[in-house]
C-alpha cells in the first residue's frame, strides 16, 4: 500500500464575476500507508476541492500531493475514488459496474468477471450481479460504488463523503461494512465527511479543517480500539476534541451527530 503526502498545497478558484476565492491555503498533512484518514470541516472549507486535487481531477497552484513517493500530476490507476450520490452506470449491471475499470485495463473478460465477483462478494452483494442501479437501495449503491473502485486493487481509496445521503441506519450499516473490507484489504483511504461522529467511529487520524480558506487547524489520532463503541465515555472525548476545533473555526453546519 502507499502513503499520501500533501505538502503546501493552495489552490484558487475564479468566479464567473472574476473574483477570486482562496479554497486552499497551505494545506499538509500525511496519511500513512495502509492508514485510515479521515477530513471534517465546514462547508467551504475545501475539502472537495483537496479531494479533486488528491484525485488528479485538478491541478495546485502550489505546493504538491505525492502518492507513494510519486508527485500527483493527474488520474492514476493507484487511487480509487468513490463519489457520493449517482455514479455507477445506470445501463450497466452490477457486474458490469464492478467490471469496468478492469475492462478499461483491457483483462480479459472470465480474468474480468471473476474479480468483480469476487468484490461483489466482499461487500455483501452475491446474488446481485444481474441487478441493476436503479433497483438498488441507497446503501446497495454505495456497496457497488466501493466495489468498482476496489476490483482494479488500488493502492489508495478516496471517498466523498460517500454515505452522505443515507438514512442513519444504512449509514451506520456502511461503516462497519467500510471498517471490515479496509480491514481486509489493507488499503489506505482518504475519508471525507462532515460528520463528526462518522469520522470518530472510522479514523486513525482526523485532520480538521477550518471554514475558507481552507487551512488544517487540527490533526488528531484516534487511539480508540476496534470495534468502536458510539456510546463510550472515550468516544463521546474524542468527538469533543474535534468539535472543539470546528466550532472555533467554523461556522454551524457541522454534524456532531450521525449527520
Amino acid at each position: 500500500m502507499l502513503d499520501i503526502q500533501i505538502d503546501k498545497v493552495s489552490k484558487t478558484w475564479r468566479t464567473d464575476d472574476q473574483r477570486e476565492v482562496v479554497a486552499l491555503d497551505n494545506v499538509s498533512f500525511g496519511v500513512p500507508s495502509g492508514g485510515f484518514c479521515c477530513i471534517v470541516g465546514p462547508s467551504g472549507s475545501g475539502k472537495s476541492t483537496l479531494f479533486d486535487v488528491i484525485a488528479g481531477l485538478v491541478p495546485t497552484d502550489s505546493g504538491q500531493v505525492v502518492v507513494g513517493g510519486k508527485a500527483v500530476d493527474g488520474p492514476g490507476a493507484e487511487r480509487g475514488v468513490v463519489f457520493q450520490g449517482q455514479s455507477l452506470f445506470p445501463w450497466r449491471t452490477v457486474q458490469g459496474n464492478v467490471e469496468f475499470g478492469l475492462q478499461a485495463q483491457g483483462r480479459p473478460r472470465a480474468e474480468r468477471r471473476e474479480i468483480a465477483k469476487s468484490f461483489i462478494d466482499l461487500v455483501g452483494l452475491a446474488g446481485f450481479e444481474d441487478a441493476r442501479p436503479s433497483t438498488l437501495s441507497g446503501g446497495m449503491y454505495q456497496r457497488v460504488a466501493v466495489a468498482r473502485s476496489l476490483a482494479t486493487s488500488p493502492d489508495v481509496l478516496l471517498m466523498d463523503e460517500p454515505f452522505g445521503a443515507l438514512d442513519a441506519q444504512s449509514r451506520e450499516s456502511m461503516q462497519s461494512e467500510l471498517i471490515r473490507i479496509w480491514r481486509a484489504q489493507g488499503t489506505t483511504i482518504l475519508f471525507i465527511t462532515h460528520s463528526v461522529q462518522e469520522a470518530v467511529f472510522l479514523a486513525d487520524r482526523i485532520v480538521v479543517m477550518s471554514a475558507r480558506p481552507g487551512r488544517v487547524v487540527a490533526n488528531i489520532d484516534v487511539a480508540l480500539p476496534r470495534e468502536r463503541d458510539r456510546t463510550s465515555a472515550e468516544f463521546g472525548q474524542v468527538m469533543r476534541e474535534v468539535y472543539t476545533h470546528l466550532t472555533s473555526n467554523a461556522p454551524s453546519d457541522i454534524g456532531i451527530g450521525g449527520h
